[in-house]
């Protein structure tokens, strides 16, 4: 009997790895909402770990074959049954251009259940392997954990192909459980939808299978664990029901949707008091309607996002150091002197291990319609590349690499290297990294509709041929990504050493600090840095004593 792919198990440690941060965001995207008709997911998976592109090949697998399912240290847990034959699958996207993306949000703990076989990330690739649309991923999902249990905790799935886009959130039974819990909800054409960390779906209705599902057990089951009394006659809630909100949840999470959602829809009045936590405010709408229709530039943009422009703004004051630093140190919350703390949370983090910006585009061949935009590391200083669905294989320096040693045939590390170099002085060398990033992404863009109109051209008559120039377009631009960005870090190494600033004739200037931070300086610590005062005796002896 055959085993599980290689493929299969390199995406388990990848989504292994993932786990101790449960920190991601996604934002989906319908034809009726993006400008050219693509239906769009963003997901920015975060948390300290390598990330490695993959590729799976179609297959077809004899009767009775089954796939192993593994734990963290390698060890057979359990094994599910294969199906005749599986999709190809680059990374997270299959080549029918369907596409999942997710954000855990946990959820109650007393219903994660450690008997359950699968976990979230077995859930998407096999979903991936296994369907070509999204309601036939819904199904091959949840007909998963009836068979086999859910092991994962809360968690909120993207799942969108070429015509559709669907939020289905998760949870398991309890220790011991059968199945799990969850809604699916189709976003309505013309749409967006956002989720980050935080169970979304509240009321939804009963009787409109075509844009609702749910487990047969979804309200009976939160009745008889307490969480929901049908007498109340409140409407039945799955998000107070299986992740009540908080104040401290509410900040970690909404504060994400509410910044996508005021930049989606700014002639809407967006008030902060939800993610603040205010008691009885108006919670943020599971979906809306953007002001103007959405470019992939468009929702790049919005993944580059530190509340800028808002009270919130990562860029501005002391916390953000003297060179207008987004990035705050984890951990995120602490004490001092009895009282907690906590540093924003934004959607770009320099925790994030890999993005991905995905079009489904259904006037287009699968192969060539289906394109990933992918990018590692923190969005903000990452380059989009894009890697079509119809390759068969990956940009090397994409796919190596360990978190344990740096690497400059790692991508992971290049791009790592550029962002954290640029926290010296961060406020000038973003705008060398945005230089480059724009300039690169803006040519992808150009070329974009030459390279799809050889593609399809290819396809008509030699469809390997058109494989072979899809590969070779996508890796080829990838690893020039790479090596521009080696250049770029060796650019701002050179430019910005021991914290001079080269001008054009390659002469170190001081440039020293900020005006505002230097008043800060000088107001926390009073005629330490005063020349005038220190050379007046009576002064000295004052400020020494």
């Amino acid at each position: 009997m055959k085993a599980l792919t290689s493929i299969l198990i390199a995406g388990l440690a990848f989504f292994g790895s993932c786990r101790v941060a449960h920190t991601c965001t996604n934002l989906i995207v319908t034809k009726g909402a993006s400008s050219d008709g693509s239906v769009m997911i963003t997901y920015t998976c975060d948390g300290e770990f390598h990330p490695h592109l993959r590729y799976t090949p179609a297959a077809d697998h004899e009767p009775e074959s089954f796939v192993e399912i593994k734990d963290w240290s390698g060890k057979v847990r359990g094994k599910v049954h294969q199906v005749p034959h599986t999709n190809a699958v680059l990374y997270l996207m299959n080549e029918h251009q369907l596409v999942i993306g997710e954000t855990t949000f946990g959820g109650r703990k007393e219903l994660e259940n450690p008997d359950g076989l699968l976990h979230y990330w077995w859930l998407m690739r096999l979903a991936l392997e296994r369907s070509k649309t999204a309601r036939e991923a819904i199904e091959v999902m949840t007909d998963l954990v009836d068979q086999y249990g859910y092991r994962s905790t809360g968690e909120s799935f993207s799942i969108a192909d070429k015509h559709e886009a669907w939020l289905m959130e998760m949870i398991g039974p309890g220790p011991g459980g059968k199945g799990a819990i969850w809604v699916a909800r189709r976003i309505p054409e013309g749409y967006v939808c956002a989720h980050a960390n935080m169970s979304r779906i509240g009321e939804f209705p009963l009787d409109d299978p075509e844009n609702c599902l749910y487990s047969d057990n979804v309200i009976s089951f939160a009745i008889e664990k307490g969480y929901y009394d049908p007498d109340s006659g409140e409407p039945f809630s799955f998000r107070h029901a299986y992740n009540p909100p908080h104040p401290e949840m509410l900040r970690y999470a909404s504060s994400r949707v509410w910044s996508l959602f005021r930049r989606i829809a700014p002639s809407r009045e967006w008030s902060p008091d939800y993610h603040r936590g205010v008691e009885n405010a108006e919670p943020y709408p599971l979906w809306i309607k953007p002001d103007e229709k959405l470019s992939h530039r468009d929702v790049f943009g919005l993944m580059r996002d530190h509340y800028e422009g808002t009270d919130y703004d990562m860029t501005q004051g002391v916390d953000a150091g003297p060179f207008g630093s987004p990035n705050r140190w984890r951990p995120m919350t602490w004490e001092f002197d009895g009282v907690k703390y906590t540093w924003e949370r934004p959607i770009s983090t320099q925790q994030t291990g890999f993005s991905y910006v995905s079009q489904s585009r259904s006037w287009l061949p699968d192969d060539i319609g289906g394109l990933l935009w992918y990018g590692v590391d923190d969005t903000y200083t990452t380059c989009y590349v894009p890697l079509y669905c119809g390759i068969n294989e990956v940009p090397r320096s994409f796919a190596e690499g360990s978190i344990r040693k740096f690497s400059w045939d790692s991508a992971w590390w290049v791009f790592n290297f550029v962002a954290n170099y640029a926290n010296l002085k961060y406020s000038y060398m973003i705008k060398d990294i945005q230089k480059v990033q724009f300039e690169i992404e803006d040519t992808f863009l150009a070329l974009q509709p030459s390279v799809e109109k050889t593609a399809v051209e290819l396809s008509k008559k030699n469809p390997e041929l058109m494989t072979r120039y899809l590969t070779d377009y996508s890796i080829s631009h990838a690893e020039l990504v790479v090596e521009r960005w080696r250049e770029l870090g060796e650019y701002l190494l050179t430019t910005y050493n021991d914290g001079y600033v080269k001008d054009k004739k390659g002469q170190p200037q001081e440039v020293g600090y900020p005006e505002s931070w230097l008043r800060s300086v000088i107001s926390s610590r009073p005629g330490q840095f005063d020349l005038e005062s220190w050379g007046d005796a009576t002064a000295q002896k004052e400020l020494l004593d």
